[in-house]
């Protein structure tokens, strides 16, 4: 764990030596200042992987606050130095976003391309289907495997269709096998939402409670996801009661219990939660 100030993570950031950087930039997870905006953005073209990639996750988890900067850069860069912002703006999953992703599916960087698409499924731009179809013929194989998931991700009779179009077409198995890997998917998330039921993709437990360690932020808000789906697994509210407990955070704390108490009404797993809140009101 490191014991850097702010200060001084900012400042490690352009160090000479990796490992100071690596350090650094591991002691702003979390952070939402509006300072550490340029920095990181900056930190998104350093010559280390793992450092590039930390930082667009950790300014993909600051929410509002950075999105109208990572519009700004995302649209002015070039080249391999988009597509760790693109990576950014993706995680911010804002609607905003949309139009960028839109043009940058002709983007002449195929990772940025790649990232675009996926994200186009992930946002829900249901208006933007042909767009997203024509990613089927890119030259590139990651690009095009991208449009496949992504169009599972959209999850509607033509997107479904265009899938079976383009596995029909290709011959290469692993790309028919992640075609009908999205067809399974997408017909879930029909059943989802011809029976009312919200449709959010969630990820396992086990993994949300190692991101605690690493990412606090970024694992409260996939904790949320339980909670925006009304799953009826009790573990993701009580763990976010706990977490905006030590953050003290009163509101959002009531807010997960009281949707628990929603979700759980007629089991045991409610006596928890009311007991809770009796507490702290």
């Amino acid at each position: 764990m490191s014991n850097l100030s702010f200060e001084e993570a900012i400042n490690n950031l352009s160090d000479d030596d990796v490992k100071v950087r690596k350090e650094a930039i591991e002691s702003l997870v979390g952070i939402t200042d509006e300072e550490a905006i340029e920095p990181l953005i900056k930190a998104t073209t350093d010559d280390n992987a793992q450092v590039r990639f930390k930082a667009a996750e950790i300014l993909g988890s600051m929410g509002d606050v950075a999105v109208d900067k990572l519009i700004e850069e995302f649209t002015n860069a070039e080249g391999k130095d988009k597509r760790f912002l693109a990576f950014a703006l993706k995680e911010t999953e804002d609607k905003r976003v949309i139009p960028y992703f839109l043009e940058a599916t002709s983007d002449d960087d195929f990772g940025v391309r790649k990232v675009a698409v996926r994200a186009l499924g992930e946002l829900q731009a249901e208006d933007e289907l042909d767009s997203i179809a024509k990613c089927l013929e890119d030259e590139d194989w990651g690009v095009r495997l991208a449009a496949i998931q992504a169009l599972g991700d959209l999850a509607s009779d033509e997107s479904i269709k265009l899938i079976k179009d383009a596995r029909k077409a290709e011959e290469d198995k692993d790309f028919k096998k992640s075609c009908n890997k999205a067809i399974k998917k997408a017909q879930k998330r029909q059943k989802a939402k011809a029976s009312g039921e919200a449709v959010v993709k969630v990820i396992p437990m086990s993994t949300i409670k190692e991101m605690e360690k690493t990412n606090l932020q970024k694992a409260i808000k996939e904790y949320e996801r339980y909670v925006e789906a009304k799953q009826t697994k009790d573990a993701p509210y009580k763990r976010l009661c706990i977490l905006y407990r030590k953050a003290d955070d009163y509101d959002n704390e009531v807010r997960v219990i009281e949707t628990a108490i929603e979700v759980f009404e007629g089991t045991k797993k409610v006596d928890y939660f009311e007991k809770r809140l009796a507490k702290l009101k």
